[in-house]
C-alpha cells in the first residue's frame, strides 16, 4: 500500500484544482496528531464545503478531502488554537508538492490583527515516522508543528519554533522528474541490488510497489541485479519512468483499487500493469479512493481484533475437546473385551462342575461356535466365583461403553460446531457478525454470558444492550449475497445462527438448498422464484455448488462433494445446535471451490 510521491502528485493536484480560492471556514484538531479543516471553495471550482482531512500518524500519515466530520475535543490543542488564530478565514493561494517528496505546501493568505495581507504556509509531510503538519511564517521559520523534533530526538533537523524550515535530504536520491539517460546509466551501473530496489533507492517518490510496476513495464522483472542490465533493458527500463514521469506531470491519474477475495490488497494513482488478474476498483478522485481504501482497511483490522478473543476462546475449547475425544475414543476401544468376559462368565456358570479347583485355567466348548476355548481362572477361587468375577467385569465395561458412546456423540457435535465457528470467525466482517457468533457461543454454554447493566446494576463493560422484553437486539447482519451468471439471487450464511435464518425463515419451501457433505460448511440458498428444480439452469447449480464449496472446511481441495436438494427436504432436529440439519433423499455434485468468476452484491441480503 504505497503512500508514495505519485500519489502525493496526484493528492496535490486535486487539491490544488478544488481548494485554490477557497477560504477555510473551521479548524479543528480531532487527535493529537489530526487536522480536520472545513473550506469553502470558490464558486468556480465548484462552491459548496468540503473538508481536509490530514493526520501525522507515524503508522498512518494521511491526506484526503472527505464528507465525514469527526468529533473534536471541548478544549482545542495549543497547536489548533495557532492555526485558528493565523489560518481561520485566510484564502488559499496554492496546494503544492515539492518535486516528487511527500509533502504538501498549503499557501495561505489572510489579513493579521493590524489588517495587513500575511502570507502563511501549512507543510504536510506524509514520511512514515517522520510525518509532522508545520506550520511556516512568511520566511520559511517554524512557526510551531504539530510535533515538535528537538535535537535529541534528531540530529538531522530540529522542528522547533524559531527554527529555519528546509527538506531533510533524502539519502543521496534524486528526482524522478529531472531524470537524465547519463545519470540513469550511471546510477545503474553501480547498483547492486535488483532493479526493483534500485530505482526505489535511488529515486524520490517510488515506492517498491511502483518500482516493481515500472520493471515489470520495462519486461526487466527477472533480472538480479541493476548493473547487468544490457543497454537495451536500460533504454526500457528508463523509457517505462519517463512514461510515468510524463504521466505526473500531465496530471494522467487513474485512482485504482485492488482487490483479492473481498480484501483490498493495493491502491495506486495508476493503473499497474503487474496486478491486471485482480479485480479493479477505478474512483472519480484520489481522496475517494484513500477514504475507500482506509475505511475498508480499518474495518477489516478492527475486525480481526475484535474477533481475535473469540478466536482464541474457540481454539482453546476445541483443543481441550479434541483430546476429550481421543481419549474417550481409546477408552471405548478398551470396552471392545466386555463380550469376551461376559462369554467366560456364561461358560463357567454352564461348566463350571467340570473345572478342578485351583486350575490357573480350563478349556471348555463355546456353544456359539463350537469350537474350544481356554479361560483363564483365577486359582484362589471357585469356578463360580471365577464366573462372578467376568461377570462384574463384563458390566462395568457395558456401563463404561454406555455412558462413553453419549459422551462422544456430544463432544463431537460440540466439536463440528466449533470447527464451524472458527469458519465463521473467518467470514466475518461485521460487528452484528461477531455479535451473532458471540450469541451462539453463549447460548450454547461454551463461553460467559455478559450481563446487561440495565437489570441490576452488576453489568461490566461490553455488556450487550437489551431489548424491552430482556431480549438481546444483535445489530443486523447480513448473509452474503452472490448473483448468478443466469441471473439468479444465491445467498451464503456466514454463521450457524445465520444459516438456521437463511434456510428456515428467509428461503422459499422450493429454492434449492446446498452444503458441503460430511464437513463444517455454509448453508447456500439458490432462490428458484417458484421454478421447480429441473427448469433451473444447470450452470446455477454448478456456481451455487462452488459457492458451497468455497465456503466450506475443503476449501483447499480441488473438489468437493456437494449436496442439495429443495429447501422443503431439509430438517431441524428439536434440540439441536444452531445450523445442524438433517436430510434424505438429496442430489450429490463434484464442485471446485472457485467462485471467481461471480459477481457479490455489497448492498444485499437477507435480513436478520
Amino acid at each position: 500500500m504505497a503512500f508514495d510521491g505519485i500519489t502525493v502528485a496526484a493528492l496535490a493536484r486535486e487539491l490544488d484544482d478544488r481548494l485554490t480560492g477557497g477560504r477555510i471556514y473551521k479548524i479543528a484538531q480531532t487527535d493529537r496528531l489530526e487536522l480536520l479543516l472545513t473550506i469553502k471553495p470558490a464558486p468556480e471550482r465548484g462552491g459548496g464545503q468540503v473538508r481536509l482531512y490530514l493526520s501525522a500518524d507515524p503508522s498512518l500519515p494521511l491526506a484526503y478531502l472527505t464528507g465525514t466530520s469527526r468529533q473534536a475535543p471541548l478544549n482545542a490543542p495549543a497547536f489548533c488554537m495557532l492555526l485558528r488564530k493565523h489560518l481561520q478565514n485566510g484564502r488559499i493561494l496554492s496546494v503544492e508538492q515539492p518535486g516528487l517528496e511527500r509533502i504538501l505546501r498549503v499557501r495561505v493568505s489572510h489579513m493579521d490583527e493590524m489588517g495587513d495581507l500575511r502570507t502563511h504556509t501549512l507543510v504536510i509531510e506524509l514520511m512514515g515516522k517522520h510525518s509532522n503538519i508545520i506550520f511556516l511564517d512568511e520566511e520559511e521559520q517554524i512557526v510551531d508543528s504539530i510535533k515538535r523534533v528537538s535535537s535529541l530526538v534528531s540530529s538531522v533537523r530540529e522542528v522547533l519554533p524559531g527554527r529555519a524550515y528546509f527538506i531533510p535530504q533524502t539519502r543521496g536520491k534524486m528526482d524522478p522528474l529531472t531524470a537524465s539517460p547519463e545519470s540513469f546509466r550511471a546510477a545503474a551501473a553501480g547498483a547492486g541490488r535488483d532493479p526493483a530496489a534500485f530505482l526505489s533507492g535511488s529515486y524520490t517518490g517510488l515506492s517498491p510497489l511502483m518500482a516493481q510496476e515500472l520493471c515489470f513495464r520495462a519486461g526487466v522483472s527477472d533480472c538480479r541485479s541493476a548493473a547487468a542490465l544490457t543497454g537495451a533493458q536500460q533504454e526500457a527500463l528508463y523509457g517505462a519512468l519517463c512514461e510515468l514521469m510524463d504521466t505526473v506531470r500531465e496530471g494522467r491519474f487513474s485512482p485504482v483499487l485492488y482487490v483479492e477475495k473481498g480484501t483490498p490488497t493495493a491502491f495506486s494513482a495508476v493503473h499497474l500493469s503487474m496486478m491486471a488478474d485482480l479485480e479493479c476498483e477505478e474512483y472519480g478522485s484520489v481522496s475517494e479512493l484513500l477514504e475507500a481504501f482506509y475505511a475498508r482497511r480499518n474495518a477489516l483490522t478492527r475486525i480481526r481484533q475484535r474477533s481475535a478473543d473469540l478466536r482464541r476462546v474457540v481454539q482453546t475449547i476445541l483443543e481441550r475437546d479434541l483430546h476429550k475425544y481421543d481419549l474417550q475414543l481409546r477408552q471405548i476401544r478398551d470396552t471392545e473385551k466386555r463380550d469376551k468376559y461376559r462369554l467366560y462368565g456364561e461358560l463357567l456358570h454352564t461348566y463350571g462342575s467340570t473345572v478342578p479347583e485351583g486350575s490357573r485355567s480350563c478349556e471348555l466348548d463355546n456353544y456359539y461356535t463350537g469350537e474350544k476355548i481356554t479361560v483363564p481362572l483365577d486359582p484362589t477361587l471357585t469356578a463360580m466365583q471365577n464366573a462372578q468375577r467376568y461377570y462384574d467385569r463384563y458390566n462395568k465395561l457395558k456401563r463404561t461403553y454406555e455412558a462413553l458412546t453419549t459422551l462422544t456423540v456430544e463432544v463431537k457435535a460440540e466439536i463440528d460446531q466449533l470447527t464451524s465457528i472458527r469458519q465463521a470467525l473467518d467470514l466475518a466482517d461485521s460487528e452484528g457478525d461477531l455479535l451473532q457468533i458471540r450469541r451462539e457461543l453463549e447460548d450454547s454454554g461454551l463461553v460467559r454470558r455478559k450481563v446487561s447493566s440495565a437489570g441490576n446494576g452488576k453489568g461490566g463493560r461490553g455488556a450487550e444492550t437489551r431489548g424491552a422484553k430482556g431480549g438481546r437486539r444483535t445489530p443486523a447482519a447480513r448473509p452474503l449475497h452472490y448473483i448468478s451468471s443466469d441471473g439468479l439471487d444465491i445467498y451464503v450464511g456466514k454463521n450457524n445462527l445465520q444459516n438456521e435464518e437463511l434456510t428456515f425463515r428467509f428461503s422459499a419451501p422450493t429454492d434449492i438448498w446446498f452444503h458441503a457433505n460430511d464437513m463444517p460448511g455454509s448453508h447456500v440458498i439458490l432462490c428458484a422464484g417458484g421454478q421447480p428444480m429441473d427448469q433451473l439452469p444447470d450452470r446455477a447449480f454448478e456456481e451455487a455448488a462452488s459457492l458451497a464449496a468455497y465456503y466450506s472446511a475443503g476449501r483447499e481441495q480441488s473438489k468437493v462433494e456437494i449436496d442439495y436438494l429443495t429447501r422443503r427436504g431439509v430438517k431441524k432436529p428439536g434440540g439441536s445446535r444452531p445450523g445442524f440439519v438433517i436430510y434424505h433423499n438429496n442430489y450429490s455434485i463434484l464442485a471446485s471451490p472457485d467462485i471467481s468468476g461471480l459477481r457479490e452484491v455489497q448492498d444485499a441480503g437477507a435480513s436478520q
